[in-house]
């Protein structure tokens, strides 16, 4: 089975949340790192582990992502890092797949299954200091799940006028990877 990193600067994820019972707020994950054990021919042999560094969220509005790390929501100072870790693939097409595995968000664990549709691979350049030290092989995938938040503890919520609530109960989350293959040994 081949080795894969994930590399930070083209890997990402977010979130998408209902805000305000009109409309819905997005955020950010940049510094995202992963391992991945995976063979387009035996995807289904395939083990994935993705941390986030919760500490990065971003929404674009200052005081709403202090908010969002604060001990009512992220609780980053007790919790900086998202993981997931799976524990099973199945193959629902060609390329696409369900990865099973376990979610811990604000140190709570729930296993999730994740929608991903594996995007391809391509030699591309490498570059390190100005030079071109490539070819490296690159692949890309894309992971979708929505959770309810309040199963991992993140529960914060206020009442609006006529019953209405601030932040919506189910979090969809995207992660966008691209995965460089390690050199062999």
């Amino acid at each position: 089975m081949a080795k894969w990193t994930f590399e930070p600067g083209h890997t990402a994820a977010e979130f998408c949340v209902r805000h305000m019972m009109v409309t819905y707020v997005r955020g950010h994950f940049k510094n995202v790192h992963g391992t991945l054990d995976f063979d387009p021919a035996q995807p289904e042999a395939s083990s994935v582990e993705v941390v986030l560094d919760a500490t990065t969220l971003w929404t674009g509005d200052p005081a709403r992502d202090a908010h969002l790390r604060s001990s009512d929501f992220l609780d980053v100072e007790k919790h900086p890092r998202i993981t997931f870790r799976s524990h099973g693939v199945e193959l629902i097409g060609e390329h696409d797949y369900q990865v099973t595995g376990d979610l811990t968000i604000r140190g709570v664990t729930r296993q999730v299954r994740l929608d991903v549709r594996y995007l391809g691979q391509w030699q591309t350049p490498w570059w390190e200091n100005g030079v071109d030290k490539g070819p490296k092989t690159r692949a890309g995938f894309m992971a979708t799940v929505a959770i309810n938040r309040h199963a991992f503890g993140v529960s914060w919520n206020s009442r609006l006028e006529k019953g209405g609530i601030v932040v919506g109960d189910i979090v969809e989350i995207t992660i966008d990877a691209e995965a460089i293959l390690e050199d062999p040994v």
